[in-house]
């Protein structure tokens, strides 16, 4: 007779280091006018997009880290539709992240957990460098500002478009992941990349900012 043993603990741990759960929103700013056409799975204009995406982690753990509370950016350059993949990335880390907690965090958006992260982590084709840096984010319904010290600076301004000044909004988008939830409409007034080491360094103002809530899980 063949007993076979499961060591439950294992089982258990093996999927705790793989899982994720991941809250708050995301923000982009890009080269594009107004509004993202990748949002709903165009192409971007000119060809190409020169954009920051960034994640502000409202409540979230990691293979059971903790991250709440940090941001994380992919600086990007898109050489074509942005479902199509090969982006050109700099990862910024927000410095106020242990080692435990960046190294969680590099390991769910780098798609090393998978799940959808591993999804979103296909469409890099490069990660050229990942830097930690003081990251300040102040954004609300595309209003608000985004700092990653001496690298990315940018200033934005809702879309305004309905008779009782409420923001524009998107429902049903591509890169939507909450269902239901809207993506909010604005614009730069001030934007900034200063990555000139990474081949990266650009400046849009007046473009595209598109703030939408954000969620990601897996546990395997």
């Amino acid at each position: 007779m063949n007993i076979t043993t499961t060591n439950t603990a294992a089982t258990d741990t093996a999927t705790a280091d793989a899982s994720y759960r991941l809250e708050g929103t995301m923000l982009e700013l890009c080269s594009c006018a107004v509004s993202c056409p990748c949002f709903i799975g165009e192409d971007p204009d000119r060809g190409e997009c020169f954009g920051v995406i960034t994640f502000h982690l409202e409540k979230g753990e990691a293979r059971g880290v903790d991250v709440s509370g940090l941001n994380l950016i992919n600086v990007a350059h898109i050489p074509g539709n942005a479902l199509a993949g090969g982006w050109r990335s700099v990862l910024l880390v927000d410095s106020r992240a242990d080692d435990a907690q960046a190294e969680a965090l590099l390991d769910a958006f780098g798609g090393k957990l998978g799940g959808p992260l591993a999804d979103l982590a296909s469409l890099v084709g490069e990660v050229v460098a990942v830097e930690r840096v003081p990251i300040t984010h102040e954004a609300s319904e595309a209003s608000g500002r985004l700092e990653a010290e001496g690298m990315v600076e940018a200033e934005f301004a809702p879309i305004q478009s309905s008779p009782d000044g409420s923001t524009a909004t998107l429902y049903g988008s591509a890169f939507t992941t909450v269902k239901g939830a809207p993506a909010y409409l604005g614009k730069s007034v001030r934007y900034r990349v200063t990555l000139p080491q990474h081949g990266m360094a650009w400046s849009f103002d007046g473009h595209n900012a598109i703030q939408t809530p954000w969620m990601m899980e897996h546990r395997p």
